[in-house]
């Protein structure tokens, strides 16, 4: 062999070797793969679906439901169309009543859907669940009866909390909502949330954060590549065309933190702005804690959902915005003061209005409030986003949350998503539980709360 072709050879294993060197150091590097998602792909899923919006009103609030069924009701007969998968992500894990607790005939609730959870390996149904709750017995108890279970470490991962909520059934049926695995939840809270089955198109993006959640499991650093199975495959620019109960609509999934959403994933924000971007005549926000500030190494102002509404108010024409948010022993006072601030740019405005509401439960023989209002959504008369985060900005930019965003044309007489969420609206801004902003003026969620703590002091 001549010394030129040995120095081709050698220069050519030379590039051998670099290349799979580089091969080693990409593929290291997407630790985060993605999972077996059963042959469903964006050719051959399913874009007709059927859906429920479900709700829990506790016994002792006195609003019908509208247009909605029970959250119990729902979730149970989304249990009876497993075959194969449940997968569920859920903050909390307190389906079972304490000692005290379980005498009261609400509680029941909670141990009725452990048991069907239980249940679910005898039918030969496998359950995953994503929880960063290393230490809850019911977990443990779900793992002895087959349920596998992986934990999150938010807090290492983006100094944040495990706030997702929602449930992936057979890769085709899905749950978002306000409603985690708790049995107050059933029972005392107010939830609001959204089933789909039949949607497989749907389903295959949120299925993907939840496998990005599971393999997330002990890791304390988000990965700087993920892999292709990871990209959204719908965003805020290419919409998911879809029927839902035989209405056309668009749709997709958005994410936060943003640095756990790969490539194409509309962050949660950004489905916001979207949506308060496309309003055309109101803007109508259900939510339990409106509290735009960061509270991190020190409390500072976050302004980013604040001044979207802001710049509604101000730019667009005659524009009617109303807020909902709850009263509850954990309210912070700070918040009516950002309320009371929005209020104020449309007192000399004739082309805006801005009216707050706060949602007020009882309170029990115990001292304890109930039905407080957990509902986390934005209705437009072109749009509804669903979420799992309070408009709270420590959540956003340090918590996991899930958030869905459906655009429909609503016409008079055509039942869509869009209006009947409406509805559901303006039946709890109408009810007796919602009462008036007032300027100046201490709520009795707050004085209930300086009560308690004094009494704990």
């Amino acid at each position: 062999m001549s010394a030129k072709s040995q120095q081709k050879c050698i220069v050519i294993f030379a590039l051998v070797c670099c290349c799979a060197v580089l091969i080693a150091l990409i593929f290291s590097a997407v630790d985060i793969w993605g999972d077996d998602e059963d042959g469903i792909t964006e050719d051959n899923c399913s874009r007709t679906c059927r859906v429920v919006l479900v709700e829990n009103i506790p016994e002792d609030v006195s609003i019908p439901f509208k247009g909605t069924i029970s959250l119990t009701t729902g979730l149970h007969e989304l249990l009876e169309q497993a075959h194969r998968f449940v997968e569920i992500v859920s903050p909390w894990w307190a389906l079972n009543s304490t000692k005290y607790e379980s005498l009261l005939p609400q509680a029941k609730q909670g141990q009725i859907l452990l048991h069907q959870l239980m249940s679910l390996k005898s039918r030969s149904v496998s359950l995953r669940v994503v929880s960063e709750l290393t230490d809850s017995s019911e977990l443990k108890l779900l793992s002895h009866y087959g349920a596998d279970v992986h934990y999150l470490n938010v807090k290492a991962l983006t100094k944040g909390q495990l706030n997702s909520s929602f449930w992936v059934v057979d890769r085709k049926h899905m749950y978002i909502g306000s409603a985690g695995m708790d049995w107050r939840s059933l029972s005392l809270m107010k939830e609001f949330g959204i089933i789909m089955y039949d949607c497989s198109c749907l389903v295959l993006d949120l299925h993907r954060i939840f496998s990005l959640y599971w393999q997330l499991q002990y890791k304390e650093f988000v990965p700087s590549i993920w892999s292709k199975k990871l990209s959204a495959l719908y965003n805020k620019g290419k919409h998911l065309h879809l029927h839902l109960n035989d209405t056309e609509a668009q749709a997709y999934i958005s994410s936060s933190p943003d640095v756990l959403c790969p490539k194409d994933r509309t962050k949660d924000l950004d489905a916001i702005f979207r949506v308060i971007q496309e309003a055309k005549t109101f803007i109508y926000v259900s939510i339990n804690d409106y509290l735009p500030i960061l509270n991190s190494i020190q409390t500072r102002y976050w302004s980013r959902i604040d001044n979207m509404l802001r710049e509604a108010l101000i730019l667009k024409n005659n524009i009617e915005v109303r807020l909902l948010v709850s009263c509850h022993e954990q309210t912070n006072p700070m918040m009516f003061n950002f309320l009371w601030s929005l209020e104020t740019l449309c007192v000399e405005s004739l082309n805006c209005s801005l009216e707050t509401k706060f949602f007020s439960s009882s309170e029990s023989s115990s001292g304890h409030l109930y039905g407080v209002n957990h509902n986390r959504y934005m209705v437009t008369d072109t749009s509804v986003y669903l979420g799992n985060l309070n408009w709270v900005g420590s959540e956003f930019v340090f918590s996991t949350g899930v958030g869905l965003v459906i655009s429909q044309t609503v016409e008079e007489g055509n039942s869509t998503v869009v209006s009947r969420i409406k509805a559901v609206f303006e039946r709890d801004w109408h009810s007796h539980y919602s009462k008036t902003l007032k300027p100046n003026n201490i709520q009795a969620c707050i004085k209930h709360t300086v009560k308690q703590q004094t009494a704990s002091t």
